[in-house]
C-alpha cells in the first residue's frame, strides 16, 4: 500500500491528511486556539472526591474539571498476603490479610470455618485522595461535549519505538507485531537494556519497533529516561500557591504525526509551510532518520489539500449519505449512545439474482465502512445494518471482508457475528472527538434533531395559541401573528378559511407580520 502524509499549516490550524493510494484515509485537525490535551501531564489539584462513583474531579487549569476513576490510578504496592497458623484447642486456624479492593470490588470466597480476616488495607479512592491534594496526572481523553478530560495517574511517555511506563514493571510488545521470534527478541533486548541503563519502570515496544536494531532501542531508552527526569524536576519546582501546572506538553500535531504515523511504507511527507518544514526535518533527523529524505516542501500556489482533493473528501465526510460505486449507498447517523450505519442497494440492480445483488452491495459496503470509520473517527458502539442475506457463506464472507479491512485501523476494534437480521455489532476505541464533533455544532433551527416542523404544523400551533390567549386575556381587540414567511404564506392561502372562522368565533381581528430572521418553527402572538 502506497501512503503519503500531507501537512497543511494555516494561521488558524494544523491539519494532517493520510492518503492511502491517493485516497484520503485519515484526517487529524488541531486548532491553534484549542490544542488537544491528550498526552499532556499536569500537576493538578483534587477538587472533589466521589466515593459512590469511586472517582474524583481534578483541576488541571481547563474550563472543566477533569475526571479520574480509581481504575485509572496507579496501584499501591501490596504487601505479600500474610497468613499464620494458630494452635487453638487443637484446631489449625488461618489468619489472612486482604485489601479493601478485594472486599469492595471482587469479594473473595473465604471459608470462615478455619479462617479469620484480621485487617483491611485502605485502598479505596476516598482513602487515597482528599480535597486540595496535589497529584500528577496525564490526560488520556480530550473533553468530549459536556464531559471533562479523562485522566490517569499511570504516566506513559511515548518515543518513536517505545513507550515508557514509570509506574509499572511490565514489558510488553505491540499486538500488531505478529512474529513470535521477533516478539521474543524485543522482550529479551528490552529486559537487558533496562538492566544496563538501570531504568526503573516498564516499557512497551510499539509497532514501529519491529526489526529495529538494539542501538536504536537504546537511544530511545536514554531519551525517555532524560524526559522523565525533566518531568520529575519540574514537579519539584511547582510553586505552593499554584492550583495546577502543565508539567509536560505533548508534541505539536506535525511532529506527532512524524513520530506516530510514518512507517516504512510512507513514500512521502509533503509540508506547505517553510517553518514547520524545517522543524519536521530537524525532528526526523534526530528520531526518524529513514523518512528524512522523503520530506518535501510544497511551494505551489494552489492549496495542497485542493490538489489532492482532500477538501472535497472532507465535505463528503460530513454528509449522512455515502455513495458506493455500484449505485448503492450508506446512511451514517451518529447519536450520543452509538453510531448506526445502514447499507442500501440504491440504484444497483445487479445481474443474476437478488441474493447476488445484495451480496455484492454488502461486500462493497465493508470497504466503505472501514474507510469511513477511520476518516470520521467514529468510536464507541457501532451498529452495521447490512442488507439481509440468505446464504451463510455470504454472511461469513462479509464478516471476513470487514475484519480484513479493519486490520489497517490504528484504533482497537471488536466485531460480533452477523445476526439473522443482518446486523453486526462492533466497538471501536474512542480517544478523541469524531470529525463531525470537531467541525460541526448542533443546528440552531432543529437543535440537532435533523428535521423541523412543517409549516402546516406550526400554523395549527398558532391557532391553538391564539385560542389560549383569547381565553386568558379578555382585553385584546386584535391578535398579530409574527412568524416566518413560509408560515405566513400558508396562513394567507391554504388556511385562510380557518383564519376567517377563528376571527368569527373569537370576535377579534387577526393580522400577520413576516419576520425574516425567524426560523420556520418560531412565532410570536402580539396582543393589541
Amino acid at each position: 500500500m502506497s501512503e503519503e502524509l500531507l501537512i497543511n499549516i494555516s494561521p488558524m490550524e494544523s491539519r494532517v491528511a493520510v492518503l492511502d493510494n491517493g485516497i484520503l484515509g485519515e484526517i487529524y485537525i488541531e486548532r491553534h486556539h484549542k490544542l488537544g490535551l491528550v498526552g499532556n501531564i499536569y500537576l493538578g489539584t483534587v477538587v472533589r472526591v466521589l466515593p459512590g462513583m469511586q472517582a474524583a474531579f481534578v483541576d488541571i487549569g481547563q474550563s472543566r474539571t477533569a475526571f479520574l476513576h480509581v481504575n485509572d490510578m496507579q496501584r499501591e504496592p501490596r504487601p505479600a498476603a500474610k497468613s499464620s497458623k494458630v494452635e487453638k484447642t487443637g484446631d489449625e486456624r488461618t489468619i489472612i490479610e486482604v485489601t479493601a479492593d478485594d472486599l469492595a470490588i471482587t469479594p473473595p470466597v473465604i471459608s470462615t470455618q478455619n479462617t479469620e480476616v484480621v485487617s483491611v488495607s485502605k485502598t479505596l479512592i476516598q482513602h487515597r485522595l482528599h480535597e486540595s491534594q496535589r497529584i500528577l496526572v496525564q490526560v488520556t481523553k480530550d473533553q468530549l461535549g459536556s464531559k471533562g478530560a479523562r485522566l490517569t495517574t499511570n504516566i506513559s511517555l511515548p518515543s518513536r519505538y517505545l513507550v515508557y511506563l514509570p509506574s509499572s514493571e511490565h514489558i510488553g510488545i505491540s499486538q500488531r507485531i505478529d512474529g513470535e521470534e521477533e516478539r521474543t527478541r524485543l522482550k529479551t533486548e528490552l529486559t537487558s537494556l533496562m538492566q544496563t541503563v538501570n531504568l526503573k519502570g516498564g516499557l512497551i515496544a510499539r509497532t514501529a519497533a519491529e526489526r529495529v536494531p538494539v542501538d536504536k532501542l537504546e537511544e530511545d531508552i536514554y531519551y525517555l529516561l532524560q524526559l522523565w527526569r525533566t518531568i520529575c524536576a519540574r514537579r519539584q519546582e511547582m510553586k505552593p500557591n499554584q492550583s495546577s501546572e502543565l508539567i509536560y506538553q505533548e508534541l505539536s500535531l506535525p511532529l506527532r504525526s512524524i513520530r506516530d504515523l510514518v512507517h516504512a511504507g510512507t513514500e512521502k511527507v509533503v509540508i506547505d509551510n517553510a517553518q514547520i518544514y524545517e522543524q519536521v526535518r530537524y525532528f526526523a533527523k534526530e528520531f526518524v532518520p529513514f523518512v528524512y529524505d522523503r520530506i518535501v516542501h510544497y511551494t505551489a500556489e494552489q492549496s495542497l489539500f485542493d490538489v489532492h482533493r482532500v477538501e472535497d473528501d472532507l465535505r463528503d465526510a460530513l454528509k449522512r449519505r455515502v455513495d458506493l460505486k455500484s449505485g448503492g449507498y450508506l446512511i451514517i447517523d451518529q447519536t450520543e449512545a452509538m453510531t448506526t450505519i445502514d447499507v442500501n442497494t440504491g440504484s444497483f440492480v445487479g445481474g443474476r439474482s437478488l441474493e447476488d445483488t445484495v451480496y455484492k452491495t454488502n461486500l462493497e459496503a465493508t470497504h466503505a465502512i472501514a474507510r469511513q470509520l477511520r476518516l470520521r473517527n467514529l468510536g464507541g458502539i457501532i451498529i452495521l445494518d447490512f442488507i439481509d442475506m440468505l446464504e451463510q457463506q455470504h454472511k461469513d464472507d462479509i464478516l471476513e471482508s470487514l475484519q480484513s479491512q479493519l486490520v489497517q485501523d490504528y484504533a482497537k476494534t471488536k466485531i460480533t457475528q452477523v445476526s439473522e437480521l443482518g446486523l453486526v455489532e462492533m466497538t471501536r476505541k474512542r480517544t478523541r472527538e469524531s470529525l463531525g464533533q470537531q467541525l460541526c455544532e448542533p443546528c440552531s433551527t432543529c437543535q440537532g434533531r435533523g428535521f423541523v416542523k412543517t409549516a402546516e404544523t406550526v400554523c395549527f400551533e398558532i391557532f391553538r395559541e391564539i385560542m389560549r390567549c383569547a381565553r386568558t386575556y379578555n382585553s385584546p381587540k386584535k391578535f398579530t401573528v409574527v412568524a416566518h414567511a413560509s408560515v405566513i404564506d400558508l396562513l394567507l392561502t391554504s388556511e385562510s378559511d380557518t383564519v376567517a372562522d377563528l376571527e368569527y368565533l373569537l370576535g377579534r381581528v387577526i393580522t400577520f407580520d413576516v419576520e425574516n430572521l425567524y426560523t420556520q418553527e418560531q412565532y410570536d402572538i402580539v396582543l393589541d
